[in-house]
């Protein structure tokens, strides 16, 4: 067997550019097969051909549009039926600058729909799939600003809080089947995607800007030593760890029969 087929399928959305291209180009160093699913449909076939033959792995195009209801089921559909996926990364994402009052809410609808239902559908297919099956892995693309919401647009931060969320919830669903969850949170990475939202790079201070690359090969990383959630940018474990620790000395106070005093 080859060892294209031993990896397995890599269904990778927003595969076009940036993070989603980098994480082709990855995945087929590492043997895997690929299913390439974005909007723009030359530059994918562009990526296809130059994979396929630097890797030698079978690569496959897919031109959907995720805010495109027919076209998000049928990405959904591959995933229930093609026994041969074993890996999702759900990376489409889109951003946008500005209030929430002045926001265009349909561009607002669009994220939400790109960056949250999209990925709740595919998530689903795959936890179904992959969990029937006793393997595979879900990575989800969320960001650190769902760690710290007050650095960027609303609806933005609140989409990725909502992948991390999701993303922890899921493990614990479907980690005890065999299927690995992981979601990072990337810091500011340079990728079109700041250009399209709006958002002046040069603005940024450098110190703060990842290259694409090295944010991938991080995530990976934290991929394969099995992280739930994983922020390259960050220098010490621990302080992930401290976080967690402080959110579980919560839980036993969330929900009682009465009002805490201090509340009456």
């Amino acid at each position: 067997m080859s060892k294209q087929n031993a990896q397995g399928t890599a269904l990778i959305t927003g595969a076009s550019s940036g993070i989603g291209a980098t994480y082709a180009e990855r995945l087929a160093r590492r043997g895997y097969d690929l299913l390439l699913v974005a909007r723009d449909l030359p530059r994918l076939e562009a990526l296809a051909g130059r994979l396929g033959e630097q890797y030698g792995v079978q690569v496959e195009t897919l031109k959907a549009d995720l805010t495109d209801k027919a076209d998000l089921l049928k990405v959904e559909q591959r995933l229930r039926n093609d026994s041969a996926i074993s890996l999702l990364v759900n990376n489409a994402g889109m951003a946008m600058n500005g209030s929430l009052a002045e926001a265009d809410l349909d561009t607002v609808e669009r994220m939400i729909l790109l960056n949250i239902v999209s990925l709740t559908r595919l998530s689903a297919a795959a936890s179904a799939s992959f969990g029937a099956a006793g393997r595979g892995a879900i990575i989800n693309i969320a960001s650190v600003v769902a760690l710290a919401p007050e650095m960027f647009n609303a609806v933005y931060s609140a989409s990725k809080a909502y992948v991390l969320s999701l993303s922890q919830t899921l493990q614990g669903e479907i980690g005890k089947l065999g299927v690995q969850v992981q979601a990072v949170l990337p810091g500011i990475t340079r990728t079109e995607i700041w250009e399209r939202s709006g958002m002046d790079e040069a603005a940024l201070p450098p110190s703060m800007i990842m290259e694409v690359g090295e944010m991938v090969d991080a995530a990976l990383a934290g991929f394969d030593q099995g992280e739930l959630v994983t922020i390259p940018s960050l220098p010490d474990a621990a302080d992930w760890a401290d976080m967690l620790s402080a959110r579980a000395k919560l839980g036993p106070n969330l929900s009682h029969s009465s009002a805490a005093a201090r509340y009456k």
